[in-house]
C-alpha cells in the first residue's frame, strides 16, 4: 500500500548539522509526529567512520582539507563531497517488514534502478553491501545506515561527479584494500550532474519503499528542523 512520506531536497550540508537534522526527523517519525521523509543533499569534502572502522583504516593527510566524523552507523570508513548524491531515508521499519537486510537489499535495489535508468547496469555482489559497476569491479555506491526502535538513519551515497582519489588516497574505503571506484560521470559518454541524477533517485526510492513523496519546502535548509518539539522528541528516539 503506497504510503504518503515526505521529501525534504537541500543542497550541500555540512556533515554534522545533516546528521542533527536525521536524529530530528528521526524521533518525530518514531513519535509518529510527521510522515517518513527522505532527505537528499550534498556534503562538503568529510570522511565518515562508521562502527566497524579499523583504525589502520585512515590515512588522511594532515595538510587535507577534510573533516573526518565518527558516526553511529554500520560499516567502516567513507567519503562524501560535492558531486556525491546522499540519500538519508527516515523511514519505520514497521511499515516495511522489520527487516534489517532487507532494508539494505532495498536501497540496494533503489541504486540499481537509478542507474539502469541513466544507462548503466549496478550490481551487487555476495558479502559486500554497496552497489557496483562489473568487469572489472568498480564501486559507485556505498550504503550504511543505523537502526533505532525500527527508525532508519544514515542510508546511501551515489557517486555522480567527483574525483573518486580520496577513497583510497585518504582511506582504505569500506575496509576494501584494493577496490576500484568510479561515478557516473565516468561511465557515461556525456556530462552529468547531480541535479540530473536527483529526479531519477528520487522517483526509484519512492517505487522500491512504495511511497508518494511530498516535498518540503527547504528555503531555510536544514534549519528548517530545530524546533523545540522536534529536539525533545529526538531525545527520546
Amino acid at each position: 500500500m503506497t504510503r504518503g512520506a515526505y521529501l525534504l531536497e537541500l543542497d550541500t550540508v555540512p556533515y554534522q548539522e545533516a546528521w542533527d537534522l536525521q536524529r530530528s526527523l528521526a524521533g518525530a517519525v518514531s513519535q509518529g509526529a510527521i510522515p517518513e521523509t527522505i532527505v537528499f543533499l550534498e556534503h562538503p569534502p568529510v570522511v565518515t567512520l562508521g562502527r566497524r572502522t579499523d583504525e589502520g583504516e585512515v590515512h588522511v593527510p594532515s595538510d587535507a582539507a577534510v573533516d573526518v566524523v565518527e558516526t553511529d552507523r554500520g560499516g567502516k570508513s567513507t567519503y562524501h563531497g560535492p558531486g556525491q548524491l546522499v540519500c538519508y531515508p527516515i523511514l519505520d521499519l514497521r511499515r516495511h517488514g522489520k527487516d534489517v537486510k532487507k532494508y539494505v537489499r532495498d536501497l540496494e535495489e533503489a541504486l540499481i534502478r537509478t542507474l539502469a535508468t541513466l544507462g548503466l547496469e549496478g550490481v551487487r555482489f555476495d558479502g559486500l553491501t554497496g552497489v557496483w559497476l562489473h568487469r572489472p569491479p568498480r564501486k559507485i555506491a556505498s550504503i550504511g545506515v543505523h537502526i533505532s526502535r525500527w527508525v532508519t538513519t544514515h542510508g546511501y551515497a551515489l557517486n555522480v561527479d567527483l574525483d573518486p582519489a580520496p577513497f583510497t588516497d585518504w582511506i582504505t574505503a569500506c575496509g576494501l584494500e584494493d577496490a576500484a571506484f568510479t561515478t557516473i560521470a565516468r561511465e557515461l559518454p556525456r556530462p552529468i550532474t547531480v541535479a540530473d541524477v536527483r529526479p531519477v533517485a528520487r522517483d526509484a526510492i519512492a517505487e522500491v519503499f512504495d511511497l508518494e513523496l511530498e516535498p518540503l519546502p527547504a528555503e531555510d535548509g536544514a534549519g528548517l528542523w530545530p524546533q523545540p518539539v522536534h529536539a525533545r522528541l529526538a531525545a527520546n528516539a
